[in-house]
C-alpha cells in the first residue's frame, strides 16, 4: 500500500477538526461517539492521531465532520 503524505502530514484538516473540538468543548472520545452515531466506527484514538496528522482522513469522515460542526468541506481542508 502506498503511503502519501503532505508538508510532512498524512491529512491538511487536523489542525482544523481540532479547533472546532475544542470550540465546542467536546473530548476525543466525545467527538469518536458523535461520529459512531452519525455511522462512522472510530475511537478516540483515531480522533488523536487525525489531528496529530499522523492519519488520513477518508472523504465519508470528513462529511461526517461537516455534519457535527456545522461547517464545510473546504473550510476543513483549507480551501476557504
Amino acid at each position: 500500500m502506498r503511503k502519501f503524505e503532505f508538508e510532512g502530514q498524512k491529512n491538511v484538516s487536523g489542525d482544523r477538526i481540532r479547533e472546532l473540538r475544542l470550540r465546542a468543548r467536546l473530548s476525543q472520545a466525545a467527538l469518536a461517539a458523535k461520529m459512531q452515531t452519525e455511522g462512522v466506527v472510530v475511537e478516540q484514538d483515531v480522533i488523536s492521531r487525525i489531528e496529530s496528522g499522523s492519519r488520513l482522513v477518508t472523504d465519508y469522515e470528513l462529511l461526517v465532520l461537516t455534519r457535527i460542526f456545522g461547517t464545510t468541506a473546504d473550510w476543513l481542508i483549507g480551501a476557504e
